[in-house]
């Protein structure tokens, strides 16, 4: 959709972009000065694999104050972005032969990590009449001799589905069953949750399952730093341990001017964190309005992130008046860029459709003039 989304301007055409899986605003000022002053003061060198000690200080602050895990600073690793950490612990732990449980809708690099990895990627369908969450009977169902992992995502990309405290206390419930398994809790969108929620990790709500679980987070949803790329994650030391042996031999260790600023970004004032929350709930709540409001697609109302999980059921089987046929959700992103202008990604990329995946990471004027070309687009249909 990138490539197709530039060659469209390319030609001169105006297009909107509801792809970005980013905030749209800058990184706080705070914490751009604090880099500048790594830099000036010669924070320009090599760190340990893990991570500078202040920064894994502040990480494990964060998870004790924020998760309630009593974790040790030298449980932490910190990672060339969230991704890093999450591949790190998959090549570190599986074998040919294994499985990894991943429920559909899936962040799209879930899978295909698993398999780099030698492992199989074991999709488990998480349906709309369930809010797009894995429930316990199906997890149940799932778990072979050869399960290796269960990866959770929550608050969700795609769908901006949140498990609540009972929803996690019954998934382990049954991992508790299944000590062969590790968990990897994803929660990168933490601080984007809405509707005055509170956030719960599964390793918070079951410590029995610490020791088999990887704590994943990151500065980049939360305090829109995703060029920084740090990434970081909690879990039992043999694990941790592992990762890094493998991170020295990738990557060495994250920047250290990156490092210098996700360490202030931790340590430093939070307001701003609520502000973006407030204005991402905002967003939410009139892209959803506007996106029910239109014939043929739907959505439900997601309680975090910053995307919606749409449905275009209701558009298959139609033709554009350029006679274009739309029979999957991939033909429905496809002829709403090439004849709406607007770009969107297909749900099925994601492991489920006929959905598309609508990110609201763009000012509201944008998302208005987007949804009435998306309006206007399907009321033109035959």
């Amino acid at each position: 959709m990138i490539d197709r989304v530039a060659a469209r301007r390319a030609t001169g055409a105006k297009i909107i972009s509801l792809n970005a899986g980013e905030p749209d605003f800058d990184t706080p000022k705070h914490i751009c000065e604090a880099a500048i002053l790594g830099i000036k003061t010669g924070h320009t060198r090599y760190t340990q694999v893990a991570g500078t000690k202040e920064l894994r200080e502040a990480i494990a602050q964060k998870f004790k104050d924020e998760n309630e895990l009593d974790v040790s600073w030298q449980n932490v690793i910190v990672s060339n972005g969230g991704k890093q950490a999450i591949y790190s612990a998959l090549s570190a732990t599986l074998n040919e032969g294994d499985e990894v449980i991943i429920p559909a809708p899936y962040w799209v690099s879930y899978p295909e990590m698993a398999q780099l990895s030698g492992a199989k990627a074991v999709i488990v369908d998480c349906l709309e009449p369930d809010g797009f969450k894995l429930t316990a009977a199906a997890l149940e169902k799932a778990i072979t001799p050869a399960t290796r992992w269960l990866i959770l995502n929550s608050p969700s990309n795609p769908t901006g589905a949140v498990y609540s405290r009972e929803e996690l206390a019954a998934l382990a419930v049954v991992l508790l069953k299944h000590p062969h398994v590790l968990i990897l809790s994803d929660d990168i969108y933490e601080h984007l949750l809405f509707d005055s929620q509170k956030f719960y990790t599964l390793a918070q709500v079951e410590p029995r399952l610490m020791e088999r679980t990887l704590t994943m987070n990151g500065v980049s949803k939360a305090y829109a730093m995703t060029g920084w790329r740090i990434g970081f994650a909690t879990g039992p030391q043999w694990l941790i341990e592992a990762m890094v042996n493998l991170q020295g031999q990738q990557t060495s260790g994250a920047s250290s001017v990156s490092q210098f600023a996700a360490t202030a970004a931790l340590t430093g004032p939070k307001e701003m964190l609520g502000e973006i929350r407030d204005l991402f709930e905002r967003r939410r709540n009139l892209l959803v309005e506007w996106i029910n409001a239109i014939p043929g697609i739907s959505c439900q109302t997601p309680g975090g992130a910053f995307y919606v999980f749409v449905s275009c059921k209701g558009l298959l089987g139609k033709t554009t008046p350029a006679g274009k046929l739309l029979e999957s959700d991939e033909d429905v992103a496809i002829t709403l860029l090439e004849e709406a202008n607007v770009a969107v990604m297909p749900g099925s990329a994601f492991g489920l459709g006929p959905y598309l995946r609508i990110a609201y990471a763009l000012h509201e004027t944008t998302l208005k003039q987007a949804c009435d070309a998306i309006a206007e687009f399907c009321s033109a249909l035959k």
